[in-house]
């Protein structure tokens, strides 16, 4: 990543690369950087508003766009609608299991939630004990992972949707790479990624206190080229305060998506086509 970035004292890198080799150039700079990472995470409370770093009130927006987002995906990679398929998601960085409460556990059969914090993941398994949540019996959260994402690898072909939700900029370059990597190998097939993160404008912002990078578009989609992945479909989140960095959800896929041939009508060859 060639452009430049800054850290939350104000100080200016010339590019990540520099960045990354003063904050993990060694190992134990590197374990250092995790631990106080998850460290930051474990004196917050286990609520909505603790893990949304007190902006609880756009958990309804936030969920509201990612619900809309997910179904078309489900339309368009899953359009068998018989229930002849039980469909799998695992929730990275899942928390007290926001997100899993609120949206993946209605629409799939079973969520596993990954989260390295243990308090919160122990007020995630409350949150979705069977009397705390109203889905149907076929749905239920089925394992609880207490594993940092750069240590996790998934069970081969066991995920419709693996859903990595503000959590990916506590990675390094090369463990977010890796993650993904590995990860390929969880998906079923046809089964897609989605990562749903915090946009800088330019190059990244490194928060110094939470240990935690925050990636521009352009940073992304040259780490998802080094994944060897492909992005399906993206948007922007509408409607949260204007103080807060731009969020953007991408749907992600190992295959290249298919293009679908389109054949002009005649006597009108000569006309530019529509760019959509």
């Amino acid at each position: 990543m060639d452009a430049g970035g800054l850290d939350s004292d104000g100080r200016q890198f010339n590019n990540a690369e520099e960045m990354w080799r003063e904050e993990v150039g060694d190992h134990p700079k590197k374990t250092e950087w995790y631990n106080q990472g998850v460290g930051y995470w474990e004196g917050v409370d286990a609520s909505v508003d603790g893990v949304l770093g007190g902006y609880g009130h756009v958990n309804e927006q936030d969920i509201k766009s990612s619900e809309a987002f997910l179904n078309t995906l489900l339309v368009d990679r899953f359009p068998n609608g018989d229930g002849s398929r039980q469909l799998v998601a695992l929730d990275c960085g899942a928390g007290i299991g926001r997100v899993t409460k609120n949206l993946l556990i209605r629409y799939f059969n079973e969520v596993d939630l990954l989260e390295p914090v243990s308090h919160f993941l122990e007020a995630a398994r409350e949150n979705l004990s069977p009397e705390n949540v109203i889905v149907l019996d076929s749905h239920k959260a089925s394992n609880f992972y207490c594993v940092p994402l750069q240590e996790f690898t998934p069970d081969d072909g066991r995920y419709d949707v693996i859903w990595v939700q503000w959590c990916i900029g506590h990675l390094t370059d090369d463990d977010f790479v890796s993650f993904f990597k590995r990860a390929k190998g969880g998906l079923k097939p046809g089964g897609i990624f989605v990562l749903k993160e915090n946009i800088a404008r330019t190059g990244f912002i490194l928060d110094k206190e939470d240990r935690s990078i925050t990636r521009s578009d352009m940073y992304f989609k040259e780490l998802f080229d080094r994944c060897g992945l492909h992005i399906y479909k993206s948007k922007d989140q509408k409607g949260f305060p204007e103080e807060l960095f731009q969020v953007k959800v991408y749907a992600l896929t190992p295959d290249l998506p298919k293009r679908v041939n389109r054949t002009r009508p005649k006597g009108k060859t000569n006309r530019p086509g529509i760019i959509k």
